[in-house]
């Protein structure tokens, strides 16, 4: 008799417990944020807010995100993660009320937030369901979007329009 399996079959139930109950806080975390930044992009569209411009978005966002980093070993963290969350909420406002003011405005505002759901959700399922480790990807995924936030500097600075496309 195989004794190997018995001693290891607690220890395997006790990690997929844990690693289950780390995924549902993340997600229900996720979602809180989620659902706060889209209150507050629906207030400042609401009230017609205007765009706080991009040097204080750009203070904005980057001092929020560097006190959520140092802080998220403690309670204030969370309260960072939402007033990060709520800002950009607050900034994603006057863009969208930009996009409702054109035809079919509200079409592809509600068919990029579908269609980001639903990426999303097809994502989680397939790393949910593979149990792979997708951590090395984590270099690449970094370098991705400071390449994306280049190009999307150099599109405001510069009047090209492959990168504004882009």
């Amino acid at each position: 008799m195989n004794t190997s399996l018995k001693t290891s079959t607690p220890y395997a139930q006790t990690t997929a417990l844990a690693s289950n109950k780390v995924l549902r806080n993340t997600y229900i975390l996720l979602s809180m944020t989620l659902l706060f930044s889209a209150l507050t992009a629906g207030i400042s569209m609401a009230l017609n807010l205007p765009h706080p411009g991009l040097m204080i978005t750009l203070i904005g966002y980057f001092g929020l995100l560097f006190l959520t980093t140092k802080f998220r070993n403690r309670n204030m963290g969370v309260a960072f993660v939402f007033a990060l969350t709520g800002f950009m909420g607050y900034t994603l406002g006057p863009i969208l009320n930009l996009y409702m003011a054109t035809a079919n405005g509200g079409q592809t505002v509600m068919m990029a937030m579908g269609a980001t759901g639903a990426i999303f959700l097809g994502l989680s399922a397939y790393v949910r369901s593979s149990r792979k480790d997708f951590s090395y990807m984590g270099g690449f995924l970094m370098a991705g979007i400071l390449v994306a936030f280049l190009a999307g500097l150099g599109a405001i600075f510069l009047d090209v329009p492959s990168l504004s496309l882009a």
